[in-house]
């Protein structure tokens, strides 16, 4: 209660230093969350290419995810490679081309392929949240399974139709969330997809390709024990027209620049926080400075070094809490509002854990209390007769 009494004595100044926590640590949950989510795409993608090498046109200028048209004997060419124990063709696109670099995340794709083609070596594995997977029974079918943002956004559910690229297509199946790539994709079977990749070349090239002999990029599973690195440069060096990404080479590309990424996004709040923090050493050093006659008689009385340390700490601790607590509910609030307002969209942005929230009142408390220190120091050791007579 006398904490809350010495607070409440400057009501204005108390304020605006919870202010400046608040808006601190607002900003700390806001851009923690946006590094949670693009740290879960990150992670989402390492676990999928970590035992694995797509391969696709020397062309094709994406990470991960292969849109040029290259002929599907490559897949056999490279099986015959030493080491390579699966080799599964997919064709890749995306959904909706006029669309492309729009918006911020995984663009919206279509992948198509054989099911379990992979022959069990795929440890990457979905589930569906309602309807069926695609079975091999499936090839030569016009169905679908959508990724959980995509059905959200487009308000499908099994049983519906899609049209995909002015292709009507049964919607059998939603897959659980993955927080990666998958969520922002249409699976559809190979051959539905080669046919729309066909009908997407330009008509002369159409004449003299056989749809069926079409695919984008091809998912190598090594041999168990095979060096993948050296398995992926021998494709390079003996398949013709060909470039390959393993999950070292995912991590470099995306990892790195993810990185820097997250490190500016905490630097803003860092520079937010600090501010804060200062405000908090100005509001304790003037609180010391008002009280230097209360300190001086508490002192006189017996109270030591360490209690009027404790006193003064904890009461810039409990600046920081309160700072924290309604940084923390701001933050989630504005987290909430902007994933709702994607979700319409499928983009969602931000990813509130737990962990975030924990982080961000532990760290305002720890701050108001690293800030309070040094006037609480000093105030520790005012002479207890120089004190009394302060006016």
């Amino acid at each position: 209660m006398n904490l809350l009494r010495n607070l409440a004595r400057r009501k204005l100044r108390s304020t605006l230093t919870i202010a400046g926590i608040t808006i601190g640590i607002w900003a700390l949950v806001v851009m923690s969350s946006m590094a949670n989510k693009i740290g879960a795409l990150v992670e989402g993608g390492s676990n999928y290419y970590q035992d694995k090498i797509i391969v696709t046109d020397a062309t094709n200028v994406g990470v991960g995810f292969g849109f040029t048209p290259m002929p599907l004997e490559t897949a056999d060419r490279i099986l015959a490679i030493p080491g390579v124990n699966v080799t599964v063709p997919e064709v890749g696109m995306l959904l909706d081309p006029e669309n492309a670099g729009r918006g911020f995340g995984v663009p919206d794709l279509v992948s198509g392929g054989v099911a379990n083609a992979d022959q069990g070596r795929e440890t990457f594995q979905f589930s569906a949240s309602s309807g069926r997977l695609l079975t091999p029974a499936d090839e030569g079918r016009d169905v679908l399974v959508l990724g959980a943002d995509l059905a959200r956004k487009f308000g499908k559910s099994p049983g519906g139709t899609m049209n995909v690229r002015g292709h009507d297509f049964e919607v059998v199946g939603v897959l659980e969330p993955t927080l990666t790539a998958p969520d922002t994709t249409v699976m559809l079977p190979l051959h539905a997809a080669q046919m729309l990749l066909a009908a997407d070349l330009p008509a002369i090239i159409q004449q003299g390709v056989n749809p069926r002999d079409l695919a984008t990029q091809i998912v190598v599973y090594p041999d168990p024990g095979m060096d993948i690195e050296a398995l992926a440069e021998r494709i390079e060096a003996e398949v013709a027209q060909t470039q390959t990404l393993t999950g070292s080479g995912f991590d470099e590309q995306i990892g790195s620049a993810t990185a820097i990424f997250n490190a500016i996004i905490l630097g803003i709040a860092a520079i937010s926080l600090s501010v804060g923090g200062l405000s908090v050493i100005n509001t304790m050093a003037m609180s010391v400075a008002e009280r230097t006659r209360e300190i001086g008689i508490k002192r006189a009385i017996g109270a030591s070094q360490f209690a009027t340390v404790r006193e003064l700490v904890v009461e810039a601790g409990v600046i920081g809490l309160i700072g924290g607590l309604l940084g923390l509910l701001l933050g989630a609030i504005a987290v909430m509002l902007a994933n709702r307002a994607g979700a319409s969209s499928g983009t969602i942005l931000f990813d509130l854990t737990a962990g975030t929230a924990i982080f961000a009142l532990v760290f305002a408390s720890v701050l108001g209390m690293l800030a309070g220190l040094i006037p609480a120091w000093s105030a520790a050791r005012l002479d207890p007769v120089q004190a009394l007579r302060y006016e």
